[in-house]
């Protein structure tokens, strides 16, 4: 029998140490990347772009690692749906509409009416139709759907106060990239004006707008107050948000990665609701205490707008089968849940 000296085998624990880190250190290094885009910063969005990114690596064991990209540093809007389709942006979360050139159907949650409450809204996004539907849109342009879920009841921010629906008329204000919300401000006399989240601001710096439909959490993190200080609270539409991963990269996923990424995509957008109640609550009440001032139009003004755009989601999609049955199926939920 050979006796190997008490030196030799220290000599080989430590080669056989050294190789355990390093292959240790080249598994790190291989770690698959999952950057997610979002357009904001320190809200709603950004929030579940955090704890969707955290889950991932932690339910991975770090075989994948979460990167964040808020306020557009990948590129606006268009650029981060185009990332995402060809793969160079592993996710991203968004509200659907600007995602209707892909298909029609992604704006069919903008329609106004369509629900009153963050409850009765969280319930829609959480309904299983609504979100076969959703998460199932641009499946065969290279979009998978991991989330959906709600962000904020939308208002108006202005330059100049909006405190009767006369004052709509002739105002220009920015949209989402929506038929519904186009048709809905055209019915209050205003002009629409389409535009990615990163040029509204300069946009109502420079007068090129009069003001914007978007959500309170937005003015406050991104410091509207200092351009335009009123909000009025029109409460509709309610603001939904969906997150999308690149269908070419999760294909490229071994199946228990995916089914990572499919389970914490939807158990984090229920995790985030709370947030959004808590951070709205909290937005509003920033915007008086930096000097904005918040709007509500008279109640029969109130209820004469919700009149007139109650009818907006049924003649937009009426003439279009697809986002017929779409909003059938959003509607149908709405009601089921109209109670919440």
């Amino acid at each position: 029998m050979r006796i190997v000296h008490p030196l030799a085998w220290a000599a080989c624990a430590l080669v056989a140490s050294l190789a355990v880190l390093s292959g240790a250190a080249k598994a790190e290094d291989q770690a698959i990347v999952m950057k997610v885009s979002v357009p904001t910063i320190n809200d709603t969005l950004h929030h579940y772009a955090q704890i969707f990114a955290a889950a991932v690596e932690k339910d991975s064991h770090g075989r994948i690692k979460g990167e964040v990209y808020p306020a557009s540093q990948l590129g606006s809007i268009p650029r981060q749906i185009e990332g995402v389709q060809f793969g160079s942006i592993q996710a991203v979360a968004l509200p659907p509409e600007f995602c209707v050139g892909i298909d029609e159907r992604f704006e069919v949650l903008t329609a106004p009416a369509l629900v009153s409450s963050m409850r009765q809204a969280e319930a829609v996004a959480a309904d299983p139709a609504v979100q076969k539907l959703m998460l199932g849109l641009g499946a065969n342009k290279g979009l998978h759907g991991v989330g959906l879920f709600i962000a904020t009841p939308s208002s108006i921010v202005s330059r100049e106060p909006i405190r009767h629906l006369a004052d709509f008329k002739g105002k220009k204000i920015r949209v989402f990239t929506s038929d519904f919300q186009k048709v809905s401000l055209e019915r209050l006399g205003a002009t629409p004006v389409a535009m990615t989240l990163g040029d509204v601001l300069p946009a109502i710096q420079q007068g090129a707008i009069d003001g914007a439909l978007a959500g309170m959490p937005v003015y406050t993190t991104m410091h509207y107050v200092d351009a335009a200080k009123y909000v009025t609270e029109t409460g509709q539409p309610f603001i939904f948000l969906i997150a999308e991963v690149s269908q070419k990269w999760y294909a490229s996923l071994p199946k228990d990665l995916q089914a990572i990424i499919d389970k914490d995509g939807a158990a984090m957008a229920r995790q985030n609701y709370k947030f959004a109640v808590d951070f709205l609550k909290k937005a509003t009440k920033d915007w008086v205490t930096e000097g904005g001032e918040l709007i509500s139009l008279p109640p029969d003004e109130q209820s004469a707008m919700m009149e007139t755009l109650a009818s907006v989601g049924q003649d937009i999609s009426k003439p279009k089968p697809q986002l017929a049955a779409a909003y059938k199926i959003v509607t149908d939920s709405a009601r089921m849940h109209a109670t919440r």
